[in-house]
């Protein structure tokens, strides 16, 4: 059935279960139409502009310009400015400087001139938050690079952190695994300290030197911090010997092509890709090098062209976390576990399972492989998160050849138990990765999330997995279970590290602890639903916007959103609040808003890839979260 525009006014005044029925069945029958032949399901997967800033910088910095690519870039860049000048890290978010920096840079680039009215706009802009001086670290190293910022105003990356054993502090396992070719990278970058004079200044992004002072004091504490230990080291570098200079830059760009993906890749994303292409040019190699003209393929593919002459960079392609959440929506929605779409979405997943060691090998040396990624071609950084949510589609699936998926399933329920850290919890890809020194350097804007611990969300994930495989009892369940109640906020709630924020945390940990045998009257579980019921909007759904990473008095607070109102569901269906208020004019404000063509609309940012700093948009979340939230609605009420 396909409910017009004309009826929505009938869908809104049926009752709850009614309406939420009629709501699977249009968003099942929308979602079967977007599968890909292949099997597979993929939307598109947006970040902030400073990306497709890189994209430009890249393509300047090693002479490959293409007109056409420029002027469709700028395009992209110039409709994502906002009023006041500034370019935002999220839909309709505060204006962020280093993306702003960037972009305006991007759009000289492009053509732009400084006399234009946006151009103005955003250089006033710029002035009054202190200039360049205040700016994050990666627009200023961009901006070095042309000849705009001084290298010796930068921190030193000494490629010799190649030759650190990974016992000793700051080698670079002891980075996360989404920073690692970056530093890598970064450090073949600063050692060879390129220039390439723009054809243009800058000087108008420069705030007086009363106004930057103040501004940078505040931004750049970190940073001299360090200023002493960076001034000795650059010293140490430079009477270093060059061969042993040349030794170690060789060994960071070996480093890089061992562990480029077969699509050219680096990570399966963008930013990693940018930056190890640029340390491969500065290390000689030459664009139609095999190497270099895989990675340009990679990044071609990344292209998105939203309208016609507009350009936009896909950060990261999302196919298999898009696929198993497919999956798992469409079963919660009721369709036949045999349907051919689950079984060709099935085949599809099993050939993307990791065949190979990737670096979580350093710290578990003889744990086989078994894990997924995220994206097409990443088989050396599985992560937990999608090897749990894949286990748990696969099992769902009546396969007609079971025995192929018992075997992929083993292997990953051998790895993940591997992966489980010394407290009880799971990271998203390293294990016990958990120093607090690589926060601490000014290599990154990032801070503590230059590395990896376990967090709530993805230890729930792996909870779920493992008590949906009939492992509730299991040892290391019932420790990550007692770790996941240690982590609950005294408000009741629980953080969000890969997704916006509290409602996330909330929304994975309460199904899994009712999933391992948590009762649903245990404290911990109330006080989640009291803490849901509290921060419930007055239209019915759920909201929690970026600012709550900053201020935890936002946590669960803002506009409703589909996915956000999702994640809620999830929780109190699980907590057994199926009949409460609170559900229904949760499942009412999904059903109102579910557009003619079986989605729903959801421009803000509920993805996170690091907190504060990145945010993600995906483009599936508003499909498949409250498919999910919506069956299990229906399946609640026998509807």
């Amino acid at each position: 059935m396909t409910t017009t525009a004309d009826d929505t006014s009938q869908v809104a005044d049926d009752a709850p279960e009614v309406a939420a029925r009629r709501a699977v069945r249009r968003t099942t029958e929308h979602l079967l139409a977007r599968q890909h032949s292949e099997g597979w399901w993929k939307e598109p997967f947006r970040t902030d502009v400073s990306y497709d800033a890189h994209d430009m910088f890249l393509r300047q910095l090693l002479g490959e310009v293409d007109d056409r690519v420029v002027a469709a870039s700028g395009r992209w860049i110039r409709s994502q400015q906002s009023a006041d000048g500034s370019w935002p890290l999220v839909f309709d978010g505060a204006g962020h400087l280093g993306v702003t920096i960037q972009a305006y840079v991007a759009l000289r680039f492009a053509g732009d001139q400084p006399d234009e009215d946006h151009m103005r706009r955003c250089a006033a802009w710029v002035r009054e938050q202190g200039g360049v001086a205040a700016a994050q670290l990666t627009a200023r190293v961009w901006l070095a690079m042309f000849g705009w910022w001084s290298w010796d105003d930068l921190p030193e990356i000494p490629p010799h952190i190649m030759a650190l054993p990974t016992w000793a502090p700051l080698n670079i396992y002891s980075f996360s695994s989404m920073m690692r070719p970056a530093l890598v990278a970064l450090a073949v970058i600063s050692a060879h300290r390129p220039v390439r004079p723009a054809p243009f200044g800058i000087d108008e992004l420069f705030a007086t030197s009363a106004a930057s002072a103040g501004t940078h004091s505040a931004a750049g504490t970190r940073e001299r911090v360090f200023a002493g230990l960076n001034t000795a080291l650059r010293a140490s570098l430079q009477v270093t010997p060059r061969p042993v200079r040349r030794t170690a830059t060789r060994a960071c760009a070996r480093w890089l092509i061992e562990r480029q993906e077969v699509d050219g890749s680096w990570g399966a994303c963008t930013p990693m890709t940018v930056w190890a292409m640029l340390a491969l040019h500065l290390q000689g190699y030459a664009s139609d090098h095999p190497v270099l003209k895989a990675a340009w393929r990679y990044l071609a593919e990344c292209d998105s062209w939203p309208e016609k002459d507009v350009r936009e960079i896909q950060t990261v392609h999302s196919p298999v976390w898009d696929t198993c959440l497919s999956i798992n929506a469409l079963l919660d929605a009721g369709l036949a576990a045999d349907h051919p779409a689950l079984v060709k979405a099935a085949d599809w997943l099993l050939t993307r399972q990791a065949d190979r060691p990737g670096d979580w090998t350093v710290r578990r040396p003889g744990l086989a492989p078994g894990g997924w990624a995220f994206q097409f071609h990443n088989r050396s950084y599985p992560d937990l998160d999608d090897t749990s949510e894949v286990v748990l589609a696969l099992c769902g699936v009546a396969h007609p050849e079971p025995s192929r998926i018992d075997a992929a399933v083993r292997k990953a329920v051998r790895w993940s138990l591997g992966m489980q850290g010394k407290d009880g919890g799971w990271s998203a890809f390293d294990v016990d990765n958990t120093s607090t020194l690589p926060g601490k350097l000014p290599f990154f804007d990032f801070g503590e999330y230059c590395v990896d611990p376990p967090t709530a969300d993805v230890t729930a994930h792996v909870v779920e997995m493992l008590a949906a495989r009939g492992m509730e009892r299991h040892p290391r369940t019932r420790r990550a279970v007692r770790w996941l109640l240690r982590q609950q906020e005294t408000t009741g709630s629980w953080y969000g590290r890969w997704g916006v924020n509290h409602l996330y945390g909330t929304g994975c940990v309460v199904p899994a602890l009712t999933a391992a045998g948590v009762p649903r009257g245990h404290d911990s579980v109330r006080r989640a639903v009291g803490w849901l019921v509290s921060v419930q909007n007055a239209d019915g759904g759920w909201g929690e916007d970026w600012e709550s990473y900053q201020d935890p008095a936002r946590a669960g607070r803002g506009p409703s959103t589909p996915s956000q109102t999702a994640w809620a569901l999830l929780a109190l269906l699980a907590a057994g609040e199926h009949d409460s208020a609170a559900v229904r004019a949760g499942v009412c404000w999904l059903t109102e808003r579910q557009t003619d063509a079986g989605s729903w609309y959801e421009p803000q940012f509920t993805g996170v890839l690091v907190p504060g700093a990145v945010a993600a948009q995906y483009g599936h979340y508003a499909r498949v979260f409250p498919l999910m939230a919506l069956g299990r609605y229906v399946r609640s009420q026998g509807a």
